[in-house]
This record gives structure tokens, sequence and C-alpha cells, in this order.
């Protein structure tokens, strides 16, 4: 299983592009992929054409829920990881992901290095 972040996410619905190119060869494999409901969330901020937006759609028709668990997890990676400013929606994203076996897709890997000691395991 690999859930994408909200950078990665945007990459993937351009033809051409490594996030897609990547995504492709996963699809091939048959890789179970799939996005939290808050990369998703932050996806649809957009900008969003409507055919990126019909593509994503077909690729995600379920993003996985943000359960209360995942907000205790997403705290403590918070706390545990320097409470980073603006960081909060991507400990959200990284607890999603850990609760759900999945490694995460971003084309930020800074931003998401500090939760590998929690975790989460990036692709």
């Amino acid at each position: 299983m690999i859930h994408f972040d909200t950078n990665f996410l945007i990459q993937a619905v351009v033809a051409g592009s490594s996030a897609h190119e990547k995504f492709r060869g996963w699809a091939r494999a048959q890789e179970q992929c799939n996005a939290s409901a808050i990369a998703w969330a932050e996806f649809l901020c957009g900008p969003l054409d409507d055919k990126a937006g019909a593509i994503a759609r077909k690729i995600f028709p379920n993003p996985e829920p943000f359960l209360a668990a995942d907000a205790a997890l997403a705290a403590q990676l918070f706390n545990r990881t320097g409470r980073r400013s603006r960081s909060l929606a991507d400990c959200m994203i990284a607890a999603v992901a850990i609760r759900c076996g999945a490694r995460l897709a971003t084309n930020n890997i800074a931003d998401f290095q500090p939760m590998m000691a929690h975790g989460l395991v990036l692709i």
C-alpha cells in the first residue's frame, strides 16, 4: 500500500511528470494506492482544473478517513519532531499512513524525514 502526500498527488495527475510515471509503474504492478482525507482536502484546495480533478477522483474514489487514533498519533508526531511550524498537516498525513501500514510517496522528503524514527516509511 502506498499513500500519496499532497504534493505527490498534485504531480501524479500531470501527464509526463516523474510522479505520474511512478504512479503508472505502481499501477502496472497492481500496487494499492490511496491518499488520506487530509491530503485529499489539501489537493482539492487547488488550484485544480476539472481534468485533474476528474483523474484524481478515479484514482482515489475513497480517500482514507482521519480517525481519532490518527489525531492522537499526529499530536505525538508533532510533539516528538520538534513542533515545527506548519507541520501539523504533515503529521496528520503521516499518522494515517502509519496506521494503514502504507509507504508515503512525497516530493518533500525533508518535511517527513523526522517522522521516520516514529514508524513512517517513505517511498
